[in-house]
């Protein structure tokens, strides 16, 4: 097995070998019809079920090595598979085929006065590798997308789940294998050696694009290491600004939502900011919802003013990620200064307003530069499920080639299709 390896060389030519099955693989799957792709992911669905007892097995070795190593129980919650986790990742599978498949599709397509037709046409990426932490679930919600879009994928997940995730991995080749489609278009690497995810960064010959899923340091040192185009983000520092035209009782539900719905997610809000003429009767109405669900108050001087419980804020506290029961609280000027502080603390991730002006909303979505900008609305809905994507890969904070959730659309580009009619030019 891989994970037997030691030398370097055995690590990089291993490697290698999984890039050439992946790009093989790729042309193969790229022209696979919609149908054959359902008819894997059913199969995939189906050998999962029948698995679930061997998977739960191999997922308790993962579970013991890691309360061995000293893992805390929010990691292990992380990595454990039970049987509703289980059956969820089979549903899952089978929910990527019901969505529509975006590959060949053409669009724009528009007659140039020269007499060609221009068009664009939905096309994969080629080969995808992603690098992820802990969930062993990953492996079979990224090789859905990928096979659904039309991408070879290589699959790395973190050394504490590589049971785990070999052995959904032997569901979804086989899957494939049912469906006539190449095994080689979803490969994990079975090593736990951390070279080969070095490895995996330079093989920009057989490699398109590269997806991390964890945290911080994660996203940071692939970032820096990756000859490959990677799709990430890095914080999720989002903020809810309650504007001097909100409505009282919405910002108090949005709020109370954007931070206390789930503490541990990337588009949970960070910074509460709240317009000063609003602040007095706002801020120790929802200082108390919060309060009373444990969250501890970090507030600039003026906040501090109406809710003695606050403790002072620090610089650093506004570019903080918590993923905690903590917010940062501060009380603005007008919308110029939300937005400015959005500006220069914020992650580009998710932000919103709250506001029954019409102008205010129409400024804040126009100029606040984040992959999701709300109105209205709790940031926790910054999610491809609840975009209507029916499930993401990952949310990215990039510009270019996609942003925000990414889902199967996100995991195409496109190119120019013309249509001709014997037209040469002069």
């Amino acid at each position: 097995m891989a994970s037997n390896m030691n030398a370097p060389a055995e690590i990089g030519s291993y490697m290698l070998q999984l890039g050439e099955r992946a790009r093989a693989a790729a042309r193969l799957l790229a022209r696979a019809e919609t149908a054959t792709k359902d008819r894997a992911l059913a199969a995939i669905a189906a050998a999962i079920r029948r698995d679930a007892a061997r998977l739960m097995a191999e997922n308790a070795k993962d579970v013991a090595a890691a309360r061995a190593a000293g893992e805390d129980e929010a990691f292990v919650d992380r990595l454990s598979l039970e049987a509703k986790s289980v059956e969820a990742m089979a549903r899952g599978v089978e929910e990527v085929a019901q969505l529509p498949d975006p590959v060949g599709r053409i669009s724009e397509r528009r007659v140039r006065p020269s007499g060609i037709e221009v068009a664009r046409m939905r096309v994969p990426l080629g080969v995808i590798g992603i690098i992820y932490e802990s969930r062993p679930n990953v492996t079979a919600d990224a090789a859905a997308l990928c096979l659904k879009s039309g991408n070879a994928c290589i699959l790395r997940g973190g050394s504490e789940s590589v049971r785990s995730n070999v052995a959904i991995a032997r569901c979804v080749r086989e899957g494939l294998a049912s469906a006539g489609l190449p095994e080689d278009a979803v490969q994990v690497i079975e090593t736990a050696d951390r070279a080969a995810v070095g490895e995996l960064l330079r093989m920009n010959q057989y490699v398109d694009i590269i997806v991390p899923r964890g945290g911080k340091s994660l996203v940071e040192r692939i970032a820096a290491e990756s000859r490959i185009p990677t799709l990430k983000h890095l914080d999720g520092v989002c903020h809810v600004y309650v504007d001097a035209a909100a409505d009282f009782e919405r910002a108090l539900h949005i709020a109370d939502n954007a931070k206390t719905q789930r503490y541990g997610t990337c588009n949970t809000m960070e910074t509460l900011l709240v317009h000063r003429t609003l602040a007095a009767a706002y801020l120790p109405r929802i200082a108390r919802i919060l309060l009373d669900k444990g969250v501890e108050l970090r507030g600039d001087e003026a906040s501090r003013r109406l809710v003695p419980e606050m403790k002072p804020a620090a610089e650093e506290d506004w570019y903080a990620e918590y993923l905690a029961p903590i917010l940062a609280v501060r009380i603005v000027a007008n919308l110029e200064e939300a937005m400015e502080h959005i500006a220069r603390y914020g992650s580009r991730h998710t932000d919103a307003i709250v506001t029954e002006d019409e102008a205010a909303a129409a400024r804040f979505l126009r100029e606040v530069d984040s992959s999701s900008v709300m109105v209205n609305a709790s940031t926790r809905f910054a999610d491809g499920f609840e975009y209507g994507l029916g499930a993401e890969i990952g949310i990215s904070t990039d510009k270019l080639h996609a942003r925000g959730p990414v889902g199967l659309e996100g995991l195409t580009s496109q190119k120019f299709v013309v249509f001709g009619h014997g037209e040469v030019r002069v």
